[in-house]
């Protein structure tokens, strides 16, 4: 690993760590985290899914926002690597998506039709514990290593502590109500998208960009901030004003 590399390493766990908080934001922690590790592992895409407590599981956060990343997202609450891996606990992968169609008839054709031909699952658990998933795909066929497989494992593991550690997680119905919560605020994601999209004629994954980078700035839960533009309780077009003055400013 060069010392790059190892830099980058060191300043996603400080940045993770920093989440860890008595009121951090779920849903930003998990964006993060999709984002690091696509930086980090070389991969073209990643994801979470987390557990709905009640026996089914959602897509909480992705590295982009792209049509086709949330579909591929969506198909593996149903069917897939991410799904074998919260089942058994174990890391799924598949070096070439078109040779499981048998394996995986939804999900393999779909994700090759979304432009992603190989795919890896890591489940994010402490001990029995699994609350989820994080997911790595490639746009090639490609075998990942064990190094890459160990650093993700790590990524997840943090993310995993991340939720399971907090203060005021102590029991099981605590940890239950905050994955609600997390995937609770991601509809709330979704809308504020939506409205951010309509005012600024925005794509969805360049409205979660504004969205993401407002919050950052102006040091705002990513989840409260989605809540006041759904509501117009924060103005969707002097937010994309503040994102054109900013561009501006940084070219």
């Amino acid at each position: 690993m060069s010392t790059g590399r190892d830099q980058r390493l060191a300043d996603t766990f400080v940045s993770l760590a920093d989440t860890l908080v008595a009121d951090f934001d779920v849903l930003d922690f998990l964006g993060l985290l999709t984002e690091r590790a696509v930086e980090l592992l070389e991969v073209d895409a990643a994801g979470v899914i987390l557990s709905d407590q009640r026996g089914g599981w959602r897509p909480a956060a992705g590295s982009s926002e792209h049509a086709e990343l949330v579909e591929v997202l969506a198909a593996q609450t149903r069917e897939g690597p991410c799904l074998d891996c919260v089942r058994t606990g174990e890391v799924v992968a598949s070096a070439d998506l078109v040779a499981e169609q048998d394996r995986w008839p939804l999900f393999a054709p779909a994700a090759v039709e979304a432009g992603f031909r190989a795919a890896c699952a890591l489940p994010m658990r402490l001990r029995d514990d699994i609350i989820g998933a994080l997911t790595l795909l490639h746009v090639e066929p490609i075998t990942i290593d064990d190094s890459t497989v160990a650093l993700g494992r790590a990524l997840a593991d943090i993310a995993t502590i991340g939720i399971l550690q907090q203060r005021a997680v102590r029991r099981e119905e605590v940890v239950s109500e905050q994955l609600q919560a997390a995937l609770h605020h991601r509809t709330v994601v979704e809308q504020a998208k939506g409205v951010l999209a309509e005012v600024g004629g925005l794509d969805m994954n360049q409205s979660y960009v504004l969205l993401r980078d407002y919050a950052r700035a102006h040091q705002l839960r990513l989840s409260d901030l989605a809540r006041d533009v759904a509501t117009g309780a924060v103005d969707a077009a002097d937010m994309v004003a503040w994102d054109a003055d900013a561009r501006t400013a940084g070219s």
